[in-house]
């Protein structure tokens, strides 16, 4: 059997890196995908999905180097369901409401921002992020 999931995104925040004891690196990116479509009653509507990725290796030291909260990636991977439901990880908002997450480990990462795109989204010129991610929005 074989499974495959490939998704297009923004990162929400920086860069997690981190090395086991074995010596391999390892890094957690946030990865926010998202639709714009209109619904039955002619309204606009944004939804978000996000998607916790963890990258192994040698990519691993790439993505933490090169990536930064805003850059736009496309991950390769498989889906990890939460081991106890066999679906995503699901919680409560601190204002109540339900959330979710997908996990990933990712087989690849390709970088679609340029270099010039990235120091964009930090920067407070024109055509950088108009507003940064609340952490409150991530759901991790």
């Amino acid at each position: 059997m074989y499974q495959k999931i490939t998704i297009i995104g923004n990162l929400g925040r920086d860069p997690e890196m981190r090395y086991l004891p074995s010596g391999q690196a390892v890094t957690n990116i946030s990865v926010a995908t998202n639709r714009r479509y209109t619904d039955s009653n002619g309204q606009k509507v944004d939804e978000t999905t996000w998607f916790r990725v963890s990258v192994w290796g040698a990519q691993a030291e790439s993505v933490n180097q090169y990536l930064k909260q805003g850059s736009k990636v496309l991950v390769e991977g498989r889906l990890r369901p939460d081991p106890d439901t066999g679906g995503p990880n699901i919680w409560t908002r601190n204002d109540g409401s339900p959330g979710a997450n997908f996990e990933i480990t990712a087989q690849n990462v390709l970088f679609l921002s340029s270099r010039a795109e990235d120091q964009a989204i930090t920067s407070s010129e024109p055509g950088g992020m108009s507003e940064p991610v609340d952490e409150d929005d991530i759901p991790f």
